[in-house]
């Protein structure tokens, strides 16, 4: 895996689209255990794939219903077990956009803005019938990707008619017979198949450089708020009130700009605005500590206190 930060999408916001996550695999590579449940930075596979799409109109989850971080739609292949194909088909059942995501639950490094990036790659491709991530190795995956709903649906139903089931097909099936744009990325593309997967995840995550975000992500989620904020400010704010006032009012601050700004009922903005008065105050007691000890010093004379005049 190369670079963690997805790219910035390019051009406008994407049009209005719906989402597909298929969570119903066996997952034998991990003895059958729930992976989708399975958690990297205290947050399940599943949660960290919603999070990536959502701003998603409708989210359709193909998988037996399980507690979420954000509401979705349950739906579920017949019979159980039936294959992707079978499951894709069984979720778009339930989506009405014209462009449709479509995403595995193991996927622990995609982010909004590799969601948002393969939308408007397909928006500026007007004869493509999707666009999807490919891996490391260069490899297709479909379960990454956003596709023009309208060529799914035709291709599932000619799948349908030749074989009279989707059940057990391959993903290759549906994909070799579509016009798809291919886009490199090989750390959104990351998915967690097998143990050791999920240990280089899980110890990706803790590098210097990214873990405060998936910190402060997971602390979202944990306590239901979706609140973005300007994390330098409140760190700025946390060291002057630590080094102005006392260590442990950096901590004790930052909690009382975040109380102030959810009883303004306020978002970024009454963040910023009480983080200003804080550090405003902060660097108040700052000076006042530094004029105190001029005036203790033997040598001070008038007017070289650094709050003289």
């Amino acid at each position: 895996m190369t670079a963690y930060e997805p790219t910035p999408p390019p051009g406008a916001p994407p049009a209005a689209y719906d989402a597909v996550v298929l969570a119903g695999g066996a997952a034998r590579r991990l003895g059958g255990v729930d992976k989708p449940g399975l958690r990297v930075g205290g947050r399940a596979l599943l949660d960290r794939v919603l999070g990536a799409c959502a701003d998603a109109r409708a989210t359709v989850v193909v998988a037996d219903p399980r507690p979420t971080a954000r509401p979705v739609r349950w739906a579920r292949e017949d019979p159980p077990g039936g294959g992707p194909l079978a499951a894709l088909d069984a979720g778009l059942r339930h989506t009405t956009a014209d462009t449709v995501v479509v995403l595995s639950a193991d996927l622990p490094f995609l982010h909004e803005a590799t969601v948002r990036t393969l939308l408007a790659i397909l928006g500026a491709a007007p004869d493509a019938a999707g666009a999807l991530l490919t891996d490391a190795d260069g490899r297709d995956q479909p379960l990454v990707a956003a596709y023009r709903a309208a060529a799914l649906r035709s291709e599932l139903a000619a799948l349908t008619e030749e074989h009279g089931a989707l059940t057990g097909l391959p993903l290759r099936r549906l994909t070799g017979a579509l016009d798809l744009t291919r886009v490199p990325d090989p750390v959104a593309s990351f998915d967690c198949d097998t143990w050791d997967d999920l240990a280089t995840a899980r110890a990706r995550i803790r590098e210097h450089g990214h873990v405060l975000d998936e910190w402060i992500s997971a602390a979202k989620d944990e306590l239901g708020i979706d609140l973005d904020v300007d994390i330098k400010v409140l760190l700025d704010l946390a060291r002057d009130a630590a080094h102005g006032v006392a260590r442990p009012a950096a901590p004790l601050t930052t909690f009382l700009v975040g109380y102030a700004a959810g009883r303004a009922q306020g978002g970024p903005e009454a963040v910023a605005e009480a983080s200003r008065k804080a550090a405003a105050l902060a660097q108040r007691w700052a000076d006042e500590a530094a004029a105190a000890q001029a005036d203790a010093a033997p040598d001070a004379t008038p007017g070289t206190r650094p709050d003289a005049g």
